[in-house]
């Protein structure tokens, strides 16, 4: 039964195209009549500010090892002499001199450094996301992971509590982080749930969906009961994206808008009808509107994550035009499965998302709006601290824990974030066959165990967003199974 829904899900495409809206008002317009006269009741609920969640996911499993790594010699925590003995002899440890120094004011002001391509300027863009940290407007949340309650390295072993389904594997690991359901297979992901339980009271006035997708039908954006918009990245414009075909500006087209106008003002003594039609004259005058100036004032990098995070920019600044209160979007970057290349590979990667990253802040803050707007980051998993291959083949395979990256103005930035590991800090024990490695033995190739699940760091982000606390279980069935359920990482 559950297979014959993911097919149906597949062929119906998991999403409504923007094309498909335009050319069907009628319809949506329908169904929202239908939730206007709902909440016809409770509109003094509908939140009176703007607030944005944007999901950007590393497709492929970034390696974490080299994105976070110590820059002090503190042996209790895992200084750089174990990452470089571990990474070195095969030539994928990061030259000390080269990471980005950050202080971590909960672990004693140890140094931390990040990947230089944090930091690296191309093509007078910006500086990169690095100094955002210095900021304060950027935190990590460290060793997140997919798990179904929290577990030890002996839990682990002996099998004592639940392990995620299909550990180490793309897309189980992909289905879990996206659905925060680690226990069993999930059809809708937690940004979704969270638009079943939001666009009524949140978004009661608006035609366009509260979830958006920018790389496709993403299970994140998928709900129970309502389903995202994919949109084309730049430099798709906007106003070519939501149009009304057939109505282009020649005498006999004008003439038919202006008698589609004036039909919809019929039978208003009906009351669904009259708020169907409404909801039409609404999307009428959104799509006109979009063919007005909707462009970002920052310029963005000429990449695919770049183009991603620029049309949320676009969609973010009609705000006021599509009349909605609340959005999620999801974006994606690929390429971080490297079992080869990875030294310059992740490098380009994380260029180019710390460009995309920053000039989407940048323009939110041109847009006076940086603190009601949040990015985070996402992967499959992280990577084995043990490389596989030498030189310049040198990679690395899949693993579990990773770091998350959250920028924005209402981030309490500048800071580790999490559940604390075996020696007292959010961030692992960097020892093969350590206290917080998964792998046992000989064969142990460093595949920290989780301290942080998913839910707790996905629950503090909804937080913010404003998701209702006896809505929680709906969209996280298994964060009762953790005691802390905010990180607190965000400003209220």
């Amino acid at each position: 039964m559950s297979e014959n829904r993911r097919e149906f899900l597949k062929k119906a495409g998991g999403a409504l195209s923007m094309t498909a809206l335009a050319t069907g008002f009628e319809h949506f317009g329908l169904m929202n009549a239908f939730a206007q006269k709902a909440i016809k009741k409770n509109l003094n609920a509908v939140p009176d500010d703007y607030r944005a969640l944007v999901c950007v996911f590393m497709n492929g499993g970034n390696d974490g090892n080299n994105m976070i790594v110590p820059n002090h010699n503190d042996q209790n925590v895992s200084g750089y002499s174990a990452y470089s003995a571990a990474r070195n002899p095969q030539g994928l440890a990061l030259a000390q001199s080269a990471l980005l120094p950050v202080t971590v004011p909960r672990i004693g002001n140890l140094t931390y450094g990040l990947h230089p391509s944090f930091g690296t300027v191309t093509g007078g863009i910006n500086g990169g996301i690095y100094e955002l940290w210095q900021q304060g407007k950027l935190a990590a949340v460290t060793n997140v992971g997919t798990l179904v309650a929290p577990m030890t390295r002996a839990q682990f072993q002996n099998n004592s509590v639940p392990r995620p389904l299909q550990l180490f594997s793309h897309s189980d690991q992909v289905n879990q982080h996206q659905t925060c359901r680690a226990d069993q297979m999930a059809f809708s992901g937690w940004g979704g749930r969270i638009a079943d339980k939001m666009t009524i009271s949140a978004n009661p006035q608006t035609l366009v969906p509260t979830c958006s997708s920018l790389a496709g039908s993403l299970l994140f954006s998928i709900g129970e009961n309502t389903m995202p918009v994919t949109l084309s990245p730049a430099p798709t414009s906007l106003s070519s994206i939501l149009s009304l075909t057939g109505y282009s500006n020649t005498p006999a087209n004008n003439a038919r808008f202006n008698a589609l106008s004036a039909a919809l003002n019929l039978d208003a003594n009906q009351e669904l009808v009259s708020a169907s039609n409404g909801v039409y004259r609404q999307a009428m005058q959104i799509s006109q509107a979009l063919n007005s100036n909707q462009e970002t004032t920052v310029a963005f990098p000429n990449t695919d994550i770049g183009n991603q995070l620029k049309q949320i920019a676009r969609m973010i600044k009609a705000r006021n035009v599509l009349h909605i209160n609340r959005q999620i979007f999801s974006c994606q970057i690929d390429g971080f499965d490297t079992h080869s290349g990875q030294l310059l590979g992740q490098a380009a990667l994380l260029g180019q998302l710390s460009q995309a990253m920053r000039a989407f802040y940048d323009e939110m803050n041109a847009q006076g709006i940086s603190d009601k707007v949040t990015q985070f980051t996402m992967t499959d998993f992280n990577r084995t601290f043990n490389p596989t291959g030498v030189g310049s083949n040198v990679g690395t395979d899949h693993a579990w824990a990773n770091h998350s990256f959250v920028l924005g103005g209402s981030v309490l930035g500048g800071d580790f974030y999490g559940m604390n590991a075996s020696n007292g800090t959010p961030f692992s024990t960097l020892v093969q066959n350590g206290p917080d490695d998964a792998d046992f033995g000989s064969n142990a190739r460093g595949r920290w165990i989780p301290t942080t699940s998913v839910e707790q760091y996905a629950a503090t982000l909804s937080k913010w967003f404003g998701l209702e606390t006896n809505d929680m279980n709906f969209v996280f069935p298994n964060l009762a199974n953790f005691s802390t359920t905010n990180l607190g990482f965000m400003m209220p």
